[in-house]
């Protein structure tokens, strides 16, 4: 059976040298291989294709069959490293966190700990009857977060 972490170090070096990186890889008992691919910029289908290519000639299919997808990360897909995390630093993300609220917000920041984020809040103001909006920045460590996407705004 081909292990993940073999498909992993071949994409790896295959990638050095672009904006490319490796975001997540799956291998089923039946060598069913997916390997997910994300970049600074953009990934295309023929970026898919040659690595793809390249992946599959470093093994060999009379040896062990196997069936490698090679995809990118796709808009709205959860976030999975750090590096995806800074790209989008600057842009709104949706955050579900473990206690169950989820928030719309913007990235400011992204590092090995965490995310730091900025969103209105509703809060009681001296002088006011009803609860205000009030810009509220915060940090979360990963381990209090679900999951992270970036937020789409089709309006």
């Amino acid at each position: 059976m081909i292990r993940k972490e073999q498909i992993i170090e071949a994409a790896e070096r295959r990638l050095a040298g672009t904006d490319m990186f490796v975001v997540d890889c799956t291998c089923s008992a039946a060598n069913e291989i997916e390997l997910i691919i994300d970049s600074d910029a953009s990934v295309d289908i023929d970026s898919c294709v040659k690595l793809s290519r390249a992946i599959e000639s470093e093994f060999d299919r009379d040896e062990e069959d196997f069936s490698l997808t090679v995809m990118s990360a796709g808009i709205g897909s959860e976030l999975k490293c750090l590096r995806q995390y800074r790209k989008l630093v600057g842009r709104p993300v949706e955050v579900v966190l473990k206690n169950g609220i989820k928030l719309l917000a913007l990235l400011d920041e992204a590092d090995e700990r965490g995310i730091i984020l900025s969103y209105e809040e509703k809060q009681a103001v001296e002088g006011k009857k009803r609860k205000q909006p009030v810009k509220v920045t915060r940090s979360y460590p990963f381990d209090e977060i679900v999951c992270t996407k970036e937020h789409l705004d089709f309006k």
